[in-house]
């Protein structure tokens, strides 16, 4: 299983990134879809999840500029980040709850992180 995560990029503050973040390989099913980030010298935070029925959940910080979804059809997950602001910028990391169908198994799996750079 892979997750291919795209979509960062040096925007200037204010503006707008749409990330996206695709699962592939043997999967059987996917719960709850998330993004992560780490900025430098600190640690790696919650940005956002969405459960597999599409309930988000937002970390405070982007509460009301970033909107989470998914398209289940496509197993992938997506970050639409609105009004972005000098302390997003970060880089990104996409996770999902997978499980799959050979080897039978279910853990977290981890994108390979997308560098978001917000200038002032």
């Amino acid at each position: 299983v892979q997750l291919q995560a795209s979509g960062g990029g040096l925007v200037q503050a204010g503006g707008s990134l749409r990330l996206s973040c695709a699962a592939s390989g043997s999967i059987f099913s996917i719960g709850a879809m998330g993004w992560y980030r780490q900025a430098p010298g600190k640690q790696r935070e919650l940005v956002s999840s969405v459960t597999s029925g599409g309930t988000p959940n937002y970390a405070d910080s982007v509460k009301g500029r970033f909107t989470i979804s998914r398209d289940n059809a496509k197993n992938t997950v997506y970050l639409q980040m609105d009004s972005l602001k000098p302390e997003d910028t970060a880089v990104y990391y996409c996770n999902g709850y997978i499980t799959t169908g050979w080897p039978l198994g279910v853990r977290d799996y981890w994108g390979q992180g997308t560098l978001v750079t917000v200038s002032s």
